[in-house]
């Protein structure tokens, strides 16, 4: 018999979602015919599946070890000591942590979460990091996986937000959705841009190109965006801005930015292909301009309630940095 505590990370889900978390290999079936045979019970008692958990409630499974081991298998994120040398979060990307979340600097060319098996993000580098430090066993990944809350697309850098526990994953998701958290960029684009902007438009994206179209009409399938746009510094032949995304779609920034007439530099899907060269030739920088450098939180009471009105900044990476001071030299 194997008998499981429920913590905070658990506490909350119903009986039978959090089975299928600890026996991720066995039929929904199964885990039902289990319940009613009575060979899973909850606090000693017989339990239907659809009951709430609360933090200290105790799940019995009464399955011999191999039939055991056969639904059940561990989620593996790698360590450090691999011939394939994972990478694991450093200290210096981290801006902020609590015990239920990270705010993390992701560099250009990292992805946020996997797209595939064997792709590596920063979402597995931070729960290699919780697993080295401590913070978190492999026993716990059983049931509850931390997790980037936003996305950044891989050649842009900056701010991502992550959950390290149940609430604080809920409670940053909630945020995001109902848009009370302010999410500014740095982007220098083409061309010069004196005044502040405030847009909408729609955007359709094509899931076979990994392209998006914008348009300033709505059309079939399109969603409607909006960002605001402020210029820091300008000349005649480049703007820097300060970008906030009110909507968060996928490659929001970059399209809006391009159907506008001010594609990011260094932009190999949306921007100026000579003007890309020249930049490139010119500052050594290979990705796009284009940078998630602030976060504000609104007032925030329950888990959240640490970071309530806090501003948190990440710095332009040292390229970008550069071209900047050369750019706008005094």
């Amino acid at each position: 018999m194997k008998e499981i505590f429920v913590d905070r990370n658990e506490a909350g889900q119903r009986l039978d979602k959090l089975l299928g978390k600890i026996l991720n290999q066995a039929p929904q079936g199964f885990i039902y015919k289990m319940l009613r045979k009575k060979n899973i019970k909850l606090n000693e008692k017989r339990a239907e599946g659809k009951e709430l958990l609360a933090v200290g409630d105790r799940i019995q499974i009464y399955l011999s070890d191999e039939t055991f081991d056969k639904f059940h298998s561990d989620k593996c994120v790698g360590t450090a000591n691999q011939k394939s040398k994972l990478e694991v979060l450093k200290e210096s990307q981290i801006l902020y942590q609590d015990s239920n979340i990270m705010i993390l600097n992701k560099p250009a060319g990292v992805l946020s979460q996997k797209a595939k098996f064997s792709d590596d993000s920063i979402n597995e580098q931070m729960i290699r990091y919780l697993l080295e430090k401590g913070s978190l066993t492999r026993e716990q990944l059983n049931t509850f996986t931390p997790s980037v809350c936003n996305r950044l697309d891989r050649n842009t850098s900056g701010i991502i937000l992550a959950g390290i526990s149940l609430a604080g994953s809920q409670e940053l998701s909630r945020l995001l959705k109902d848009r009370s958290m302010g999410k500014y960029y740095q982007a220098l684009v083409l061309g010069k841009m004196a005044d502040a902007m405030k847009v909408t438009a729609y955007l359709k994206k094509d899931e076979k190109t990994n392209r998006v179209t914008v348009t300033e009409q709505p059309i079939d399938g399109a969603q409607r965006i909006e960002t605001h746009y402020y210029p820091l510094q300008w000349n005649s032949e480049y703007t820097l801005l300060e970008v906030k995304l009110i909507t968060g779609k996928s490659h929001q920034i970059r399209a809006h930015l391009a159907y506008l007439g001010y594609p990011i530099l260094g932009d190999a899907k949306y921007g100026n292909r000579e003007a890309n060269t020249r930049f490139r030739e010119r500052f050594g920088l290979q990705n796009q301009f284009l940078h998630a450098y602030r976060v504000v939180f609104p007032q925030l009471t329950g888990v959240l309630e640490p970071v309530s009105e806090q501003e948190f900044q990440a710095s332009l990476p040292r390229k970008m940095q550069q071209a900047v001071n050369d750019i706008w030299k005094p």
